[in-house]
């Protein structure tokens, strides 16, 4: 019911596009493995991480940044950017992110390159995986499959090391005392790692991978993709030595096309298709096929760029003998347009609430049951839970006062004897002081009054935070 996977073992090439691929590869390679390494100075009572999801103390740091668990929106608001900016970067150029930066092709692309390293090019590939099996094929099979663990083990060691203090848990691994869910991690991202990247690779970029039918729908006629020019190409030659031929001769040269049918563009594919073919969603336009095909027509005394990155208006208008559009005015449209400003407006946003947020909040919540207490002297008291967040990365003293009512304060670990409108705290650094806290006032009142809290740090900041609340009385009569 289904053909058989047939084997993709693509043929190195160089030019251009593949030089920038190697450029995205070792880049992103670097960030991922080298950031949990990074260090990152926040004072005595903080980790100095530069990026670390502190799950134990619910925590999320990244350099100067310390986002709580209230505040998780701004991770939200990060995801919500990267998914725009995947839009914008589809509606102006394309599969761009598929064929340099997703993470399934940067690691298929470095699998692959192990796979050249250890059994040769596609040709080598090919003979060997004709071969009977023997001393030498089990031996190359058994070095490549090894490797191939090996990176997926560090590619599953390095992403474990985000949620931790590096140096300590890889220290612990080593020694074997690391806690149990840190080896299972490692060892299933490292088996998803082996699995997609090595064994399926482009299987999931066909057909377990969302995006590229996401993005099918968005592109249009002004996005770039990769395009064979068959205008140019066809009819093909079939053969360099007719193409030489044929431009001996004027009449044949008027029946043959540029192409001559050396199938390099799909002998460097990762994916195995045949650009030819014209569109397809296996293409992830990663420009390998223009480097190859570059390469063919400039040995052949061909004019390059018979497969080329371009838009189907770029395609129409060579087609016709036109100009094509202008980049600037193909970037600077409505959707391009609209998807930069949202992106961007919402980066200003979340830079804007970060620079003006307070380091200090407070909340308070009544006691319901019992809602007042008539004390000895006739006063009424009500009982309010209140939370003091530091998020500085240092102790501070605070202190907290109330307004709207005439009446006394003190915390539930303090004689009343000491009661007064302000009370001192010491909160400890990126800790949530909790305390009970009494409030007495005369029983003569309304029934309902609002009370103010406001909480100021001591450290000379002026920093502050206030809340509202209600102060009850029991009813007239009572």
């Amino acid at each position: 019911m289904f053909e058989a996977r047939r084997k993709v073992l693509p043929k190195a090439v160089k030019g251009p596009f593949r030089r920038f691929k190697w450029a995205v590869m070792v880049l992103t390679l670097l960030i991922y493995y080298a950031t949990p390494w990074l260090r990152w100075d926040r004072g005595a009572w903080a980790p100095d991480q530069a990026v670390l999801v502190d799950l134990a103390h619910r925590r999320f740091y990244f350099f100067s940044i310390e986002i709580w668990p209230h505040e998780f929106y701004y991770v939200a608001g990060l995801l919500v950017m990267a998914a725009i900016g995947l839009f914008l970067v589809t509606s102006a150029v394309g599969r761009a992110w598929c064929g340099y930066a997703c993470p399934q092709t940067v690691w298929t692309d470095l699998f692959q390159h192990v796979e050249r390293l250890v059994e040769g090019d596609r040709n080598a590939q090919l003979r060997l995986l004709a071969a009977p099996w023997g001393p030498n094929k089990l031996a190359r099979r058994a070095t490549k499959h090894a490797i191939w663990i090996m990176i997926a083990v560090l590619t599953g060691g390095a992403w474990i090391f985000y949620f931790a203090d590096a140096p300590t848990l890889a220290r612990q691994i080593a020694e074997g005392t690391a806690p149990l869910v840190a080896y299972t991690t490692v060892a299933i991202l490292a088996a998803a790692t082996y699995v997609l990247g090595g064994l399926m690779r482009e299987q999931v970029c066909q057909f377990m991978c969302p995006w590229p039918r996401i993005q099918t729908a968005m592109m249009d006629e002004r996005s770039l993709t990769i395009t064979y020019k068959f205008w140019r190409g066809e009819p093909r030659t079939r053969g360099l030595k007719r193409s030489k031929a044929a431009e001996t001769h004027p009449v044949e040269l008027l029946q043959t096309g540029d192409c001559i049918d050396c199938n390099a563009c799909v002998a460097v594919c990762p994916t195995g298709i045949d650009i030819r073919e014209g569109p397809q969603i296996g293409c992830i336009t990663c420009g390998l096929c223009i480097d190859a095909c570059d390469d063919v027509m400039i040995r052949v005394g061909r004019e390059p760029k018979l497969i080329a990155y371009a838009t189907e208006l770029d395609a129409r208008a060579e087609q016709a003998g036109e100009a094509p559009v202008p980049p600037l005015r193909r970037l600077l449209r409505a959707r391009t347009l609209v998807y930069f400003t949202v992106w961007c407006a919402i980066g200003v946003g979340m830079l804007v609430m970060l620079e003006g947020r307070t380091r200090l909040e407070l909340s308070v919540l009544q006691a319901r049951n019992p809602l007042w207490v008539r004390l000895s002297d006739g006063t009424i008291r009500n009982t309010y839970q209140i939370r003091i967040r530091n998020l500085e990365a240092r102790p501070r003293e605070v202190e907290l006062t109330m307004s709207g009512v005439a009446g006394t304060m003190w915390p539930e670990s303090v004689d009343r004897k000491d009661a007064g409108r302000s009370v001192r705290f010491r909160v400890d650094a990126d800790k949530v002081a909790k305390e009970r806290l009494f409030v007495a006032a005369p029983e003569a009142g309304p029934q309902r009054s609002d009370i103010r809290f406001t909480i100021r740090a001591l450290d000379g900041e002026g920093e502050s935070a206030s809340t509202a609340n209600a102060f009850e009385r029991p009813e007239a009569g009572r």
